[in-house]
């Protein structure tokens, strides 16, 4: 197969709508589908779902990485589980900045990452870092709501997914196989 070189950009799927997750592994499925190494790095996510199932079965060319596995909502931990959160996010940032030069990946998802900095558990600088000196070739996509304006001025797409109508304020619960 012949050597694949992309120009990476910076991708950042947000907005109060479903479908944010599922854009980047979207965007990772294809990349795969052409030979592309892509990496995701879920945060605050620690239910078994049916995402992680799929692409356990892509590997190597997709990779999930968990570094948390939290099973509570960040507003219903208490602060030892928070402080907790904390270090784990900090490891997976220390593998971040660890493989991104070492051309371990094409394509990197730090999915949730928007909820990870407006919870303060890495500061936005951090994220800033790694996105102005990613190198020229790796693709990073980030997803999650509320979006800080240095990243917006920084990306090269921002979609927005714009919640219109939700199943949940019908009183129907999150769903195997189709919200999880």
């Amino acid at each position: 197969m012949e050597e694949k070189k992309i120009k990476g950009i910076v991708q950042v799927y947000t907005g109060d709508g479903k479908g944010k997750t599922t854009a980047a592994i979207g965007q990772g499925l294809r990349a795969a589908g052409h030979g592309y190494r892509v990496t995701m790095v879920q945060f605050l996510k620690g239910r078994d779902s049916g995402e992680v199932e799929s692409i356990k079965k892509l590997e190597p060319n997709f990779k999930i990485l968990r570094f948390d596995r939290t099973r509570k909502f960040f507003w219903n931990m208490n602060e030892e589980e928070k402080n907790e959160l904390k270090n784990k996010i900090n490891n997976a940032f220390e593998y971040i900045e660890e493989s991104i030069n070492k051309d371990e990946y094409d394509i990197l998802i730090l999915d949730e990452i928007m909820a990870v900095i407006n919870n303060n558990l890495v500061s936005i600088e951090k994220v800033i870092d790694i996105l102005k000196n990613k190198p020229e070739n790796v693709e990073i996509i980030l997803t999650g709501r509320n979006v800080p304006n240095q990243i917006l001025d920084i990306a090269d797409l921002v979609t927005e997914m714009k919640m219109i109508k939700h199943p949940f304020s019908k009183g129907i619960p999150a769903r195997k196989g189709i919200e999880y």
